[in-house]
């Protein structure tokens, strides 16, 4: 065999690094790049030089809040030199931060776990927008907030067309008063039946 051979063969073998090979989409926390598993083992298998990507992610994600998740997406060619590049945070982590709260509900449209306005859709739609990947599609704002109105119901949250930091915050008490007599009605349950 031919070393033209035989270096074709070796870099056809690199899994994700052929002419058709698709890009790896991820969800890596800003300044959170690292070798450890999950991120290493994912860019192992596909030859990327680990400690070169972990230091060019925390390089450009050195502006955005620790800890925040990051939507990247990476090119791998064959010579194993990668394209990064960085989107937004995804449009559920938005929305619990609007809402103030950690998780979206267990039965979306059976139970409420927060509240958003229709202007904290449209701030959240103003910033989507920015993200290349809907930029191409050229989706129009109204479409968007009615997109983003979808993901808010299916996380358990309640959409008022006005909502304050007063109304906010009494459906956040009331629904901590609710879980917490939740919790007493299984724990007196589970008392009962032993």
């Amino acid at each position: 065999m031919s070393k033209a051979a035989r270096a074709a063969r070796a870099a056809r073998s690199v899994p994700g690094s052929g002419p058709g090979s698709r890009p790896l989409r991820t969800l890596i926390p800003a300044g959170g790049g690292g070798p450890g598993p999950p991120l290493g083992p994912i860019l192992g298998q596909r030859g990327v030089p680990i400690a070169a990507f972990c230091q060019d992610f925390n390089e450009r994600s050195r502006d955005v809040k620790a800890g925040v998740p990051l939507r990247v997406r990476l090119l791998v060619h064959p010579d194993r030199s990668y394209d990064l590049s960085i989107g937004p945070p995804p449009t559920s982590y938005f929305l619990k931060a609007i809402a103030g709260i950690e998780k979206g509900a267990a039965r979306p449209g059976h139970e409420e776990v927060g509240v958003v306005s229709l202007k904290h859709l449209y701030e959240v739609a103003l910033a989507k927008r920015r993200d290349p990947a809907l930029a191409t599609r050229g989706t129009p704002l109204p479409a968007l907030v009615g997109s983003l109105l979808g993901s808010a119901r299916s996380l358990g949250l309640r959409v008022v067309p006005r909502a304050d930091a007063e109304d906010c915050a009494a459906f956040q008490r009331r629904r901590r008063e609710q879980e917490a007599a939740m919790a007493e009605e299984e724990e007196g349950g589970g008392a009962k039946k032993k």
